[in-house]
């Protein structure tokens, strides 16, 4: 890297792909309605390979509190209900042959206490991501300036851009922990 815009823009880049990393695993929290991003991390063995079930099946949520599963091969169905299982999501698929339908039961206020503190552990540790980034991206600006590539106050300026891109992420961070928080406590 040459420059501080390209540190600035690699930091930046990184910084948004932790974000949208914490998005995703917050899709995959259950929460008291249905969402078929609870069962998109789920593998399934599909003729010997690991194949993601949103690559075998239609997943579609016909009802506030229900996923249904349509495989486009009804031979998958049961290595689909034992990968759900094996899932430990703490539901049970019910079967008529052709779909898999998986109901949401609601949730107890311990239960929901419980995705609460895996929230915020996810968003923890994708914090510590951008501060990672952070380091890094300090680190090769302050090479740049040991190897006389900018000046004392282009180093300034980079740091400072630096740091008020980590601040901005870890707030959209606590933002949208706040928003997860709530839904998943409503009732």
């Amino acid at each position: 890297m040459e420059t501080v815009s390209e540190v600035l823009n690699d930091a930046t880049a990184k910084i948004a792909k932790s974000f949208d990393a914490l998005k995703a695993q917050f899709a995959g929290l259950r929460t008291g309605k249905a969402s078929p991003a609870l069962v998109d991390g789920i593998k399934v063995d599909y003729y010997g390979a690991p194949t993601p079930i949103k690559n075998l099946a239609t997943i579609s949520t016909p009802e506030p509190r229900q996923i249904k599963i349509a495989p486009f091969d009804p031979t998958v169905l049961a290595e689909m209900n034992k990968a759900i299982l094996a899932a430990n999501l703490g539901v049970t698929p019910q079967t008529d042959g052709r779909v898999l339908r998986i109901t949401i039961p609601e949730l107890n206020e311990e239960r929901r206490k419980e995705i609460v503190k895996v929230a915020k552990r996810q968003a923890e540790d994708q914090k510590v991501a951008m501060r990672n980034v952070r380091r890094d991206a300090n680190e090769a600006l302050k090479k740049l300036e040991k190897d006389k590539k900018i000046s004392e106050d282009d180093l300034k300026v980079g740091l400072d851009k630096v740091q008020k891109a980590t601040d901005d992420g870890i707030a959209k961070i606590d933002a949208e922990l706040k928003t997860k928080e709530a839904e998943v406590m409503a009732v």
